[in-house]
């Protein structure tokens, strides 16, 4: 008979019994559900008893969920889960998750919430090119312009730079109504939201107004060097493959470059994608990160994840 384990956490008289398993018991049946380990909730008492290394994750998870609640943060299904996949993956422990803060506007705290997140982040510090790559929903873009945003108020770069490549570079676009400015705002209108949702709007627009935040199409890289610049290079799958190198060689010394896109939602009329060209050429070289983000590290609403994967599984390749 395999050892048993008996341990019995007790929960501080500051923290609810009620809001660490949930309303009508639903964080408690998700973890349930995770483990074969039986948990008994009476009183102020969680007792944890089953096979050793079961109850050692147990006893981790239900300490990290009630520190959650003590910093008096509420809980929710989607960090119970992403809890324990993090917990039983013993890659990292939730607290590492938590503790690294991003950004902090308006007492919010920007952070990675999964483990591919995590990685995503590290990454970026760690590399001076990166690619994130998966589907949407999974913070490829928020978690690169929250970094970007850090770095400049750091002052470890004197600008930041974001762009998307736009489709209908070519013909089409000359037979939309308008300026320039007026035909190119719709593609980088979600780059704008993005950096509105970090730092206070005045403030973004004075920094875009006097160049420390430059948003434009890909296009208007061409021919440039970007030196003391974080550079987040956004849809990179809407990019050719000349685009891409044309970006990738704008790099200038005290850079930092991040690539983010879908490959399975390439809007080009034809020809090979630039994200997808460009993995077999520079994986593997120093100082480059390919970081591939899947459903798991969907952090929008929970139907998203399920959205995702449904499209997934549809016969004929079907995709949003």
């Amino acid at each position: 008979m395999t050892d048993q384990t008996q341990i019995t956490l007790t929960v501080p008289s500051s923290v609810h019994v009620a809001s660490i398993v949930g309303e009508a018991d639903e964080f408690l049946r998700l973890i349930q559900d995770a483990y074969a380990a039986r948990i008994t909730v009476r009183g102020d008492s969680i007792i944890l008893e089953g096979d050793p290394v079961e109850v050692q994750s147990l006893t981790a998870l239900f300490s990290d969920l009630i520190k959650v609640i003590e910093h008096g943060d509420e809980l929710d299904g989607d960090y119970v889960r992403r809890s324990i996949d993090l917990i039983r993956t013993a890659e990292f422990a939730p607290t590492a998750l938590r503790e690294d803060i991003l950004l902090t506007y308006r007492g919010r705290a920007i952070r990675p919430k999964t483990i591919g997140q995590k990685h995503y982040v590290d990454a970026i510090r760690s590399n001076t090119i990166t690619f994130g790559i998966g589907p949407a929903g999974t913070g490829k873009t928020y978690l690169a312009m929250a970094m970007a945003i850090a770095a400049l108020k750091r002052k470890e770069v004197g600008r930041v730079i974001l762009t998307r490549p736009i489709v209908e570079a070519g013909e089409s676009l000359g037979f939309l109504p308008g300026t320039l400015t007026e035909k190119v705002d719709p593609y980088i209108r979600p780059l704008y939201d993005a950096l509105y949702d970090m730092t206070d709007a005045e403030r973004a627009n004075q920094l875009i107004e006097n160049g420390t935040i430059e948003i434009a199409p890909l296009a208007f890289m061409r021919g440039r060097t970007l030196n003391d610049s974080f550079i987040i290079l956004d849809e990179a799958q809407n990019s050719t493959p000349e685009q891409m190198k044309m970006l990738l060689t704008r790099l200038g010394f005290s850079s930092k470059i991040v690539v983010t896109g879908d490959i399975s939602q390439t809007d080009l009329p034809h020809g090979i994608s630039g994200l997808h060209h460009v993995r077999p050429i520079l994986e593997g070289l120093q100082d480059i990160a390919f970081c591939d983000l899947t459903r798991k590290d969907v952090v929008r609403h929970s139907l998203v994840a399920a959205i995702v994967a449904a499209y997934e599984k549809a016969p004929g390749g079907i995709r949003s």
